[in-house]
């Protein structure tokens, strides 16, 4: 049995864990009472995704904000950042999203809004992990009690508003796009569907939008788990493929041969429909393409970097008031203008109105991008040995530039490698980029060589 902070973690997003003995009713309960004491009462938006456990970890919420003296705002199954700009619309003092987001589904987590709909920041989060662990809980009175209400159809049609702000959608719908959709049975089986047919007027043939059915892949859409797309994508004779994760926030690309586009690509051509439309820098995390730096320098912009996590990167967007961001390697797509987190539904919009603008194919339009090859892989490591791992790959580089804000980042002349603990997982995740397929498989090999 591993160890139990293996299968339990606190994180720059919330606290995440296997359910049963670690994740339990009991501890989601005691955590939501902590966070309803620390916003201090008032309205809260609750919300999850299609996970098994995800109703039986919503009552425990929701009974534990009940506790504090708050009035639960329940809005059903919803994409994470259809319930982030809820909460912002609405004015309620925080929000909670019941999902794991990309993680296996025997994983469930509680993500923690702010009053702004946004992650809380380091010292937002310490202060309630401080509450908690004191269990230093409001205990409402009889008289004190608040309801549970309900809302399911307000969310979607503000998120979907704010998008729709900021694209040509007459434009979009003229085009009549042949799309293909993977909702992996996720929140986005409830959503997307009718923000591609009906607001976009795409012609949508979707798989995985049944959210009563288990996820029917690896719930993190990247190119080994999205075989079932791709060829919808070629025997349908699509334009384009979407797949998201179970809480929508990251999204994967499919062009109209099948191939699965780079997260680090999507995330470039978003940016460059970004920059040639509004002023401002971006901000990526450290295991992020270098083609976002190309892509800015051609605008005459700045690219900031931070420790990888959203939370991180919208810290940093909001200090520098950039205009867009995102993590390239998880297909998280920032953009202020809709809300400051991570969207799937703004990269479906941005890229189809790219489409519709140049009359050209996804294809075409990621061709032009800068061209770099990268690699990424986990590895499982025993806690007490990071430090001399990384001590070990210091020494097997000693001319690169180093990054030790997350991990530890090694700058080499036109590539890099990140090695870092995962947030989410007890694993060690490796990455690395340069500008050939053999530079950078060299490189991968050196770092699993050391760590292996």
């Amino acid at each position: 049995m591993p160890r139990r902070e293996h299968l339990l973690k606190i994180g720059v997003s919330g606290i995440r864990g296997v359910v049963g003995e670690f994740l339990t009713p009991a501890l989601a309960c005691s955590f939501a009472q902590a966070f309803g004491t620390y916003v201090g009462g008032g309205r809260v938006v609750l919300g999850r995704d299609t996970r098994a456990s995800g109703e039986m970890i919503t009552h425990a919420v929701a009974c534990g904000l009940l506790a504090a003296g708050c009035e639960v705002v329940k809005v059903g199954i919803l994409p994470t950042p259809t319930i982030q700009i809820y909460v912002a619309a609405t004015h309620a003092q925080g929000g909670m999203a019941v999902t794991a987001s990309h993680n296996p589904p025997e994983y469930n987590a509680l993500k923690l809004f702010n009053a702004q709909g946004l992650f809380f920041n380091n010292y937002e989060r310490a202060e309630l992990l401080d509450l908690y662990h004191q269990s230093d809980f409001r205990q409402a009175t009889n008289e004190e009690m608040r309801r549970v209400i309900t809302d399911y159809d307000s969310a979607p049609k503000l998120h979907f508003q704010k998008v729709l702000a900021h694209v040509d959608a007459a434009r979009i719908r003229a085009r009549k796009f042949r799309v293909a959709l993977d909702a992996v049975n996720g929140a986005g089986a409830v959503t997307t569907p009718g923000f591609l047919r009906d607001m976009l007027g795409c012609e949508l043939e979707a798989i995985a939008i049944d959210p009563t059915q288990p996820f029917p892949r690896e719930a993190e859409p990247k190119a080994e788990t999205l075989g079932e797309i791709a060829e919808l994508v070629r025997s349908c004779h699509r334009d384009i493929g979407f797949a998201q994760d179970p809480d929508g926030d990251r999204l994967a690309v499919i062009d109209e041969t099948g191939f699965v586009l780079d997260n680090d690509d999507v995330l470039a051509l978003a940016v460059d429909a970004a920059l040639g439309r509004l002023p401002g820098d971006v901000v990526v995390n450290l295991t992020t393409s270098l083609a976002i730096d190309d892509v800015a320098r051609a605008h005459g912009r700045r690219v900031y970097r931070t420790p990888v996590g959203e939370a991180n990167v919208v810290e940093t967007m909001q200090a520098v008031n950039a205009v867009i961001g995102g993590e390239g390697a998880n297909g998280g797509i920032i953009f202020p203008p809709v809300h400051l987190c991570r969207d799937s539904y703004t990269g479906m919009a941005f890229l189809l109105d790219r489409m519709a603008e140049t009359g050209e194919k996804i294809s075409t339009l990621a061709a032009r991008l800068p061209k770099y090859f990268r690699r990424y892989g986990k590895v499982a490591f025993e806690h007490g040995l990071l430090g001399p791992l990384m001590q070990s790959l210091e020494a097997r580089f000693p001319n690169a530039e180093k990054d030790r804000s997350d991990g530890l980042k090694l700058l080499l002349p036109d590539a890099w490698i990140h090695v870092r603990a995962s947030n989410t997982e007890p694993l060690l995740r490796v990455a690395a980029e340069a500008k050939s397929d053999e530079q950078v498989e060299r490189l991968y090999r050196e770092v699993l060589g050391l760590f292996g």
